[in-house]
């Protein structure tokens, strides 16, 4: 198999390591295998592939698209360096409020799957940073795009020390959990 799963502290949000092939000419890996993915117990379809380019310091964050138009994603930095961040916002889920987190880089290669009920957000380590993602569920739908502050205290994400964090507009008017228009419910068998 051609990939390693990994469960993080928060079992559905899933660390993924991909075999790679490499010599003096540069390296081949495969990002996504759907019948390996199944295996691992991630059965998805992806509708949308997403590429975003940041310089250090850019958090973007915390987002999700409520239901019915909710969205997984798979999360990989091909460029530079990011702090990728999963929060649990199903409500009844016994990790509610939580959060995970992993480095990904153009150097581990790792990926992260962040499945739908959960807020996702990453902060750039290096000068610059690219990254790739492909979304499942839902294209994106702009009414239905939200998300929490990044900085919540109730969440209390420890982000790295970047100096200045750099916020767009949007991403600086997020609400709190507490107020955060939610729909996601855990069901204990995702």
């Amino acid at each position: 198999m051609p990939f390693e799963f990994f469960k993080t502290d928060i079992p559905d949000v899933v660390l993924i390591k991909p075999k790679v092939f490499g010599d003096d000419r540069g390296f081949f890996m495969e990002t996504f295998k759907k019948s390996d993915f199944e295996k691992a117990g991630i059965n998805v379809d992806f509708v949308q592939d997403n590429h975003s380019r940041s310089v250090k310091g850019v958090l973007r964050g915390l987002h999700y698209q409520k239901k019915p138009y909710a969205q997984g994603k798979l999360v990989r930095c091909v460029k530079g360096r990011i702090f990728d961040v999963a929060v649990d916002i199903r409500k009844g889920s016994p990790t509610f409020g939580k959060w995970v987190a992993q480095e990904l880089s153009e150097e581990n290669k790792l990926m992260l799957w962040i499945p739908e009920g959960f807020a996702h957000g990453f902060l750039t380590l290096s000068d610059e940073a690219e990254v790739i993602y492909k979304v499942s569920g839902s294209e994106y739908a702009p009414d239905y795009d939200t998300g929490i502050l990044w900085n919540d205290p109730q969440i209390g994400i420890k982000w790295p020390d970047v100096g200045k964090i750099i916020l767009s507009e949007k991403d600086s008017r997020l609400p709190l959990l507490k107020d955060a228009d939610i729909n996601f419910e855990y069901r204990g068998d995702t």
